[in-house]
């Protein structure tokens, strides 16, 4: 190993006024570590789906009754608050890991050679979503679990899943020029299957508005609808995007398309399916706890399906070469 070099004044101030400049100065991941951070960032947004899902389901959401402390007295659940104060201010706790998953990806998004502009952006465009998804976390607390606040929280934790999609596609892209590989009739064909994802999602939320699980054990605001009326409209929305996407892979077929947007669909198409059986089987059984967790996972992944379809439907040129960090004599050298 070689010896540390040593950090001088001027490089502590450099550290201090521009922290990720002074990184990446000093480090180049490779192709493959900022495919992992993106990945990280990723999974992190949809494990911030399914806690968020246990809090609602343990009826823990006002397990800590106040926000950004969580009582008046304590920042932190208490033993007093039992098993509901300890699942909320997890569930707030672990949105520190997933803003720690984001700082990396936006390291390395900053880090890598040459700087990848768009990459970092997109990296930034989570930071401020998580950030604002926080204080919207916060929100729905104070007053009382509302529930149009609680599908504004979960339609920003959507975007925010979509955003970390598509910078852990890119990661595996250069910046060069997008080329379409599937025809105009094509592509406008998945903009209606990701239109007609959106407003299923949507609908999702305003099931969950109006359904049984409140989110909490005392008296809860409720959206003013039928709830078995809303639930027969989502699950007609379901079946529109299973046959968007069942049409979509026989065209693609028909036509010839390459294997990618090919792959992509038939995976969708498997994804719907199993959330399908989950959504009748929660239904029929009186909305068991368990699979309505698994039914908000199934969300999450039906929707970075759908926009990996989208995502498949043009190339650049791939990333395949690692850049290498600098040597050691060469750290040695400028030190």
């Amino acid at each position: 190993m070689g010896r540390v070099p040593k950090v001088t004044r001027a490089d502590a101030v450099a550290a201090v006024r521009n922290p990720l400049a002074f990184i990446a100065e000093r480090w180049t991941p490779t192709a493959r570590t900022v495919r992992r951070a993106a990945l990280a960032a990723l999974v992190m947004s949809v494990l911030i789906v399914v806690t968020g899902g246990a809090v609602r389901l343990t009826g823990s959401g006002l397990g800590c009754p106040t926000w950004p402390k969580c009582t008046d007295d304590s920042l932190t659940a208490t033993s007093a608050m039992g098993f509901h104060g300890a699942i909320e201010f997890g569930n707030r706790m672990l949105t520190y890991v997933l803003c720690a998953a984001v700082g990396w990806a936006i390291i390395a998004a900053r880090s890598v050679k040459p700087y990848r502009r768009g990459l970092t952006r997109l990296g930034w465009a989570q930071f401020w979503v998580v950030m604002s998804n926080a204080i919207l976390g916060g929100i729905v607390v104070l007053v009382g679990l509302n529930p149009y606040t609680v599908a504004a929280h979960f339609v920003a934790t959507s975007a925010l899943i979509a955003i970390a999609t598509v910078m852990w596609h890119r990661t595996r892209e250069s910046d060069g020029t997008p080329r379409p590989l599937v025809g105009r009739s094509v592509q406008q064909l998945v903009w209606f299957l990701v239109a007609a994802s959106v407003l299923l999602i949507l609908v999702g939320t305003i099931v969950t508005g109006a359904g049984p699980h409140a989110g909490d054990s005392r008296e809860v605001e409720r959206m003013p609808l039928d709830w078995e009326t809303v639930s027969k409209v989502h699950a007609v929305l379901a079946w529109i995007v299973v046959s968007l996407t069942f049409a979509l892979w026989f065209v693609l077929k028909a036509v010839d398309s390459p294997k990618g947007p090919q792959g992509r669909t038939r995976d969708l198409f498997l994804i719907l399916l199993a959330q399908g059986v989950i959504g009748y089987v929660q239904y029929f059984t009186d909305l068991p706890e368990i699979l309505v967790g698994l039914h908000m996972l199934g969300s999450a992944l039906v929707w970075i399906a759908v926009l990996r379809v989208v995502l498949s439907l043009r190339e650049r040129a791939e990333v395949v070469t690692d850049v290498p960090g600098p040597s050691s004599e060469a750290t040695l050298t400028r030190a």
